[in-house]
């Protein structure tokens, strides 16, 4: 059976996917919350793996929950943390399970996390992932074996559309659609011109392309991703409108400008959906796609 968020894209619908953030244990009540505060808002959640190499309740625990409560999962599967052999194992037990939906990484490295003594495995990156899971789908292991039952993912994976220079992720991106991605979730964009000339690359190829929106919550958080985080790039005039917000308003100013952009998005048909990130802040999502009219 096609999974709902195929179906949703193959539809032409305007695709609406938010993330949530697993807990760092076993209390599982607020994850559970977020999970049926968003099921059906949104077209599918995803369930971070690990984010930013941070341990966590798996995103296979938290796709079973999204499936419990009626919702649509997207596994995250990253080659940080597995070897072949593992990266094989969960998909077919996420297959069984009933997700259809998996995004393919490669994985942040180990030391921006909280266990630096670990050994990242990178067996395989994201590419060679996405050619694996189409290998699992033809009846056959990524060694060649014959499988006693097949499988049938949507696939995606990411890009970062602000990357400067922005040609090495043009280049992976090609390889990407080439092993197999149908979908991408980009990093966060909020230069909509900029993303623009993304997009006049991305439309010779026939993939759905998902604008990464993240929530910014002050204008410390905006300056900060601009000087550490890689591929992102918030505009000046945001970080003022951020800054200028009155005392305790910020989140509010930052709901609002998630919510306009979206809005522009889908009015100047520039992409053919968002992925939310809230950061855990998922219970204002709502916020956010009413503000967008959605």
């Amino acid at each position: 059976m096609v999974s709902k968020l195929k179906q949703a894209m193959e539809n032409g619908k305007f695709v609406i996917t938010s993330e949530i953030g697993p807990p760092k244990g076993t209390d599982l009540e607020k994850m559970y919350h977020h999970i049926d505060l968003l099921k059906d808002k949104v077209d599918a959640l995803n369930v971070t793996d690990h984010q930013s190499s941070v341990m966590r309740f798996p995103s296979i625990g938290g796709c079973l929950a999204i499936q419990e409560l009626g919702g649509e999962p997207v596994l995250q599967l990253t080659c940080r943390d597995r070897n072949r052999i593992a990266l094989q194992a969960e998909l077919l037990l996420a297959y069984s399970k009933g997700i259809k939906n998996v995004l393919c990484l490669t994985g942040d490295a180990v030391p921006v996390g909280d266990h630096s003594q670990a050994k990242g495995i990178f067996d395989l990156d994201s590419v060679q992932l996405l050619h694996g899971v189409r290998q699992l789908e033809e009846g056959i292991d990524f060694g060649g074996n014959k499988l006693e039952g097949a499988v049938q993912f949507c696939a995606g994976a990411t890009v970062t559309p602000e990357a400067e220079p922005i040609e090495p992720q043009l280049i992976k991106f090609e390889k990407k659609v080439a092993a197999g991605a149908e979908f991408f979730q980009t990093q966060a964009i909020y230069d909509l011109e900029r993303f623009a000339k993304f997009m006049e690359f991305a439309r010779q190829f026939p993939v759905k392309i998902l604008a990464g929106i993240v929530l910014l919550s002050s204008a410390k958080m905006a300056q900060f991703m601009n000087d550490h985080v890689p591929g992102i790039f918030v505009p000046q005039e945001l970080i003022d409108e951020m800054a200028a917000a009155p005392k305790g308003k910020a989140l509010k100013k930052g709901i609002e400008i998630a919510g306009r952009t979206i809005a522009a998005l889908k009015k100047e048909s520039l992409c053919d959906g968002v992925h939310i990130m809230a950061i855990n802040r998922e219970e204002v999502v709502p916020e956010i796609l009413a503000v967008a009219g959605l």
